[in-house]
């Protein structure tokens, strides 16, 4: 069992594949526990960037520019915003402790992790190369500014008034 773990962390991209595994459900975890919504939005940032270097290792580097740009990028700010333009001048309350809650958390996770963990260790996954595919950013690209001009463009219209109205009703709010 041991042994073809040791064979699993001898090549480079298992290990990037495994770093960028943990920090991703690690980000999701943390996402999870937090209580302060700011903390919270960096952990999913976090996970964000993690599933981008999971998309690098797979070879879909486009995917993983995306995934950078759009989520990492523009979705975190736009949390960011949101949480600078609203008012929170709530007191946290203090939910009840429960003591057996964490251990009864870390008995369930620890066995799905043990489920998991055999379930990928029984299973007979085809090895080999594989030849990789040719290069779609291009035809991605093409397609997009050229077929699909009009409805990127209204998009990127239909997000900017989206944003400057929940600036507006924001401003409206503090009046």
């Amino acid at each position: 069992m041991f042994g073809n773990i040791v064979d699993f962390l001898s090549h480079g991209e298992n290990i990037a594949f495994f770093i960028c595994a943990l920090l991703a459900i690690g980000g999701a975890i943390f996402m999870l526990s937090f209580t302060k919504v700011v903390h919270m939005v960096m952990a999913v940032a976090l996970t964000f960037i993690s599933l981008a270097g999971l998309y690098v290792v797979l070879e879909a580097e486009f995917v993983a520019v995306v995934q950078i740009l759009i989520y990492a990028g523009a979705i975190s700010i736009l949390m960011i915003f949101g949480i600078m333009m609203t008012k929170h001048t709530k007191e946290e309350e203090e939910e009840p402790k429960r003591p057996w809650h964490n251990g009864l958390l870390f008995v369930g996770a620890a066995g799905l992790f043990g489920i998991i963990f055999y379930a990928i260790q029984q299973s007979q996954l085809p090895s080999g190369e594989y030849p990789s595919m040719q290069d779609n950013t291009m035809e991605i690209g093409k397609l997009l500014f050229s077929n699909y001009v009009i409805p990127f463009e209204l998009m990127s219209v239909l997000l900017t008034v989206a944003f400057i109205g929940a600036i507006i009703v924001a401003k409206r709010e503090e009046d």
